[in-house]
């Protein structure tokens, strides 16, 4: 995807950062629409499409948290989390209500802006040639490697961003163990032990998309002193 073309939705309920960053991004050729709360942020995703949502967590009202697991129950769009709390288990609340990213304040807007970037470049190119489907199968999963899709049957499985990434990533190396330090690198992230607690929650996220038994997982793998292994039949 192109970022020239990219639709921003900014979610927050301070006019000063919410017109901050329109402004900012719009001038970075991003086309951005913008929402006071929750509740109008769902009044504007009810008619359009976004290629991304940057989302203030502390909001009168209802907070980004649960709009997030909201959205999530719906939609696959990359969620982009900014915080006034930056200790990590706020940080990790975020991802597991399915952020894909989180940016405490204050914070440089040319750091959101590598941040949004960094995302955009995850996703899927949509536009890809449609060629033969390499599958991979676990049980009734199946993983479309040329698409990054998974599916159950007919019915396609939501992923979010950083899911999307992570069984890009497993699946070019199946069989093969990941240390969770690599898989951070991978995902272009900082490192750091936070960073690697919060690939955890991610796998934790991917094994219940994937696993019949997500606490006893058969084919995303947990390798002792390793790290982790998709292993398809």
């Amino acid at each position: 995807m192109s970022d020239m073309d990219a639709h921003l939705l900014i979610v927050d309920d301070d006019e000063r950062i919410r017109t901050l960053l329109q402004k900012f991004l719009m001038r970075h050729s991003f086309l951005v629409t913008a929402a006071r709360d929750a509740a109008h942020a769902r009044r504007i995703l009810a008619g359009l499409d976004f290629d991304l949502i940057v989302l203030d967590v502390m909001m009168p009202g209802e907070d980004g948290l649960s709009l997030t697991r909201h959205l999530r129950e719906k939609m696959q769009t990359p969620i982009l989390l900014l915080t006034a709390k930056g200790e990590t288990d706020n940080r990790i609340e975020g991802l597991e209500a399915g952020a894909d990213d989180y940016l405490a304040k204050p914070f440089e807007p040319k750091e959101l802006l590598l941040r949004i970037n960094a995302i955009l470049r995850r996703m899927p190119d949509t536009s890809v040639a449609d060629t033969a489907p390499k599958v991979l199968s676990m049980g009734q999963i199946r993983y479309d490697i040329e698409r990054g899709e998974l599916w159950q049957g007919d019915d396609l499985v939501r992923l979010t961003a950083t899911e999307v990434q992570l069984m890009r990533i497993f699946a070019a190396q199946p069989g093969a163990a990941l240390s969770r330090s690599m898989l951070v690198e991978e995902l272009g992230r900082d490192r750091g032990q936070a960073q690697e607690r919060a690939v955890d929650v991610q796998i934790t996220r991917l094994r219940r998309k994937i696993e019949d038994n997500p606490k006893q997982p058969r084919y995303l793998q947990t390798v002792r002193g390793a790290g982790y292994m998709l292993a398809p039949d």
